[in-house]
């Protein structure tokens, strides 16, 4: 089987990561947190020859799901999160878009267990719920490429936000610590907004949770 490769589109006003898995030769992709603009994101992925075969959410905050019902119809492709987060997912306040602008919220077709294991396209992965930025936040590992889809629980040298509703301090820092710094230091940090980095880059240098 060819290599594990990550693909990248930036979408949305909060200039979003979008995240895209598959293996080097083949045409499945597994994608994460459609920020916006869903038909640009099927579009885009179906010009380079790729098609979806599951979505996946890191949280369920308006700049992670404006683009979800979109792809999830044109792509026919399922989705999933954390168990955790469904009351996030299913509430305009709790997600906060009502106040930026456009109420919407994410039907998610299946909540996973924190720990699933799960396959798609070739690629194995396991959900590690990440709970802080919001109830629900979670991380999507796949040890095979040494690869971490953080979303906004881990940052480049910082953390998301905890002001939005559900959101801890203290649990995002412990989470951080407890259910990522345990990974190998090579693992590479995919985050939902700015660029990526490592674990051993994070316990070093984070001011909010390193060590």
């Amino acid at each position: 089987m060819g290599q594990i490769k990550i693909g990248r589109l930036v979408m949305g006003s909060a200039v979003t990561n979008c995240y895209f898995l598959y293996r080097e030769g083949e045409k499945e992709v597994i994608f994460f947190d459609p920020a916006a603009h869903g038909d640009v994101i099927f579009q885009k992925l179906q010009d380079a020859g790729f098609s979806v075969a599951a979505i996946f959410l890191t949280h369920g905050h308006f700049d992670h799901i404006y683009g979800l019902a979109a792809l999830e119809e044109l792509s026919g492709a399922k989705s999933y999160a954390w168990e955790a987060e469904k009351e996030l997912c299913e509430d305009v306040h709790m997600n906060v878009s009502d106040l930026f602008g456009r109420a919407v919220t994410a039907k998610v077709d299946e909540y996973l267990k924190d720990g699933a294991e799960f396959e798609f396209a070739g690629i194995k992965g396991r959900l590690i719920g990440t709970p802080g930025h919001t109830a629900g936040s979670c991380c999507y590992y796949f040890e095979e490429a040494g690869i971490l889809i953080s979303g906004d629980t881990l940052f480049e040298e910082s953390v998301g936000r905890t002001d939005f509703p559900t959101g801890s301090s203290s649990t995002l820092v412990r989470s951080i610590r407890e259910k990522l710094f345990v990974l190998p230091d090579d693992t590479k940090v995919y985050p939902g907004h700015g660029e990526i980095t490592t674990i051993e880059h994070e316990k070093k240098y984070n001011p909010f949770a390193g060590e």
